[in-house]
């Protein structure tokens, strides 16, 4: 007999972890499908974002996290940028994603992948209704009217079996099987462009780095590398590095001097002893849609890029918490069809506006800059347009602010759209993420947050809760509300009423009580109301 869960998830790196943890929290059965049965210890993804690290306190392990950075907290996770190499008199230490700390419930952190991902693996074994088949690949998905029959097989054994679920998630990667069965393209910008990944160890390089205040990442931007960038980047404090940068097309890990080109990004001679050598190609690929019927796709399998601005694990953890209370929605019985569409509405317009304007956008400006400015031509304007260049980092992080303005589900302004951009503010606007705030009681109001939809009202009448009670009954959606008086702090939200969804993004904002209660709450979970 086979065996049916609620869902199944196909892949079991960060993402497909993650989503297991996400959905078992929620009380769904679930099983997880991964080749690997250890992370694979290269240390991409580093840099978490405050949403994401938000993420890891929900899912209860926040402590484990933070326990688990390998560098001490007086390096902070911006970088050193420098032209031509790490030894040229031009480089700049400017500020990044902790400037907008304040606007999170969480400050961001820096771990490698695969330590989060450990993280994510010992909460996973706490989850009684979740099964880890680590050690089995998924061969074949057939998708039926009322569920979805994934065949998996143990990887180098004879086993094999074919599991029915109500879902299935693929979280298997660019070259997702999933997503390729499900017949979904993808499409996006190819540079033709082989890099190298090189893992390495010297205490040399540690000891030269010391001209510059402690930082993470040390980039390389060169006139001859067509806007690309070299990129050395801090394991641990003393000895151990990883290196990406553009290679010849034809490279190969026996007839090229690796050690040469880390010299000459330096700027200086070092030793060192490489652990591990390996090839990327620099592109973007974002699939045509997150959904075939009952199969979702998620993390690398929907969108894939270079390591530029951490912007891919953390993508990939939004879509698991967007998609997996959806999920959990639909299967409890809460939830519409239509609630599960709107993952797709929502998540795919936030990386495809990453891809083309943060990491395309800023390719070119590199290029541009490097093209047209140079100290051995101009001096003075090089020097002039260094400074300009270096500060466009500042707004940039400003300005990367994801919401779903343009969501279906959401009371958007008339002309919103979902975007990447927008603005850091502690008002709280519909379609944006929650800003954090204290309560009278002095906890923070994400301390407070139910695991599913929170009303916050503030300085409102018993009447006007008693409605929304009633409207969520009607409903049979959970509801948890929040009372407090409107003053000190939570006047910044400029709103007395904040409906937040239990991805921590706000649906609806008003000062006045609403006419219909029920019409607010069903549009938030795409049902309609009465």
């Amino acid at each position: 007999m086979k065996k049916r869960y609620q869902v199944v998830i196909v892949g079991g790196g960060p993402v497909g972890v993650a989503l297991a943890v996400e959905l078992g929290r929620r009380g769904l059965s679930c099983v997880l499908a991964e080749r690997r049965h250890e992370p694979q210890r290269i240390p991409k993804g580093q840099n978490l974002t405050q949403r994401s690290v938000e993420h890891f306190y929900f899912w209860g392990v926040l402590d484990a996290l933070r326990a688990a950075r390998i560098l001490p907290p007086d390096y902070p996770m911006s970088g050193i940028v420098a032209y031509r190499d790490l030894n040229n008199e031009y480089w700049a230490a400017p500020p990044l994603r902790e400037i907008v700390n304040p606007y999170y419930f969480q400050n961001n952190e820096r771990l490698p992948q695969y330590q989060a991902e450990c993280v994510l693996r010992a909460r996973l074994k706490q989850l009684d209704n979740v099964e880890a088949r680590f050690g089995w690949v998924a061969e074949a998905i057939d998708q039926k009217a009322d569920g979805v029959e994934v065949t998996i097989a143990e990887d180098g054994a004879a086993g094999r079996e074919t599991i029915q679920s109500d879902y299935a998630v693929g979280c298997d990667g660019a070259h997702s099987l999933v997503r390729e069965q499900a017949g979904i393209a993808r499409g996006g910008a190819d540079f033709e462009q082989l890099m190298v990944l090189a893992l390495f160890r010297s205490r040399e390089l540690h000891e030269e780095l010391k001209r510059f205040p402690p930082r993470s990442t040390y980039r390389v931007i060169h006139p001859a590398l067509n806007g690309y960038w070299q990129f050395f980047g801090r394991v641990d404090v003393s000895e151990s590095w990883f290196f990406h940068s553009p290679v010849p097309a034809n490279t190969t890990r026996d007839n090229f001097d690796f050690h040469a080109l880390l010299q000459k990004a330096a700027g200086f001679p070092f030793t060192c002893d490489f652990d591990y050598v390996g090839f990327w190609d620099l592109k973007i690929a974002v699939a045509e849609t997150y959904q075939a019927g009952r199969i979702f796709i998620a993390g690398d399998a929907a969108h894939s890029h270079p390591p530029y601005g951490a912007y891919g694990l953390n993508n990939g953890l939004d879509d698991v918490v967007n998609l997996g209370w959806k999920l959990a929605a639909r299967l409890k019985g809460w939830g519409s069809v239509a609630l599960l569409n709107s993952y797709n509405e929502e998540r795919r317009p936030i990386f495809k506006e990453t891809a083309e304007d943060f990491i395309e956008a800023g390719i070119r400006r590199d290029r541009e800059f490097l093209r047209r400015y140079s100290p051995d031509r101009d001096r003075s304007e090089f020097e002039r347009a260094w400074r300009k260049h270096i500060d466009f980092s500042t707004p940039n992080v400003l300005t990367y602010e994801p919401h779903y303005e343009g969501s279906s589900i959401v009371f958007g302004p008339p002309d919103g759209a979902s975007s990447a951009r927008g603005a850091h503010t502690f008002k709280a606007r519909a379609g944006h993420h929650l800003p954090p705030q204290l309560l009278s009681s002095g906890r923070n109001v994400f301390e407070e947050l139910g695991n599913d939809f929170t009303l916050l009202a503030f300085g409102v009448t018993d009447t006007a809760e008693m409605a929304f009670v009633l409207a969520a009954k009607a409903l049979q959606m959970p509801l948890k509300i929040v009372r407090d008086s409107y003053d000190l702090d939570r006047r910044a939200f400029e709103a007395k009423f904040i409906l937040v969804r239990p991805d921590r993004y706000i649906a609806w904002t008003a000062n006045d009580m609403p006419g219909d209660p029920i019409a607010i709450l069903a549009k938030a979970i795409a049902r309609p109301s009465f």
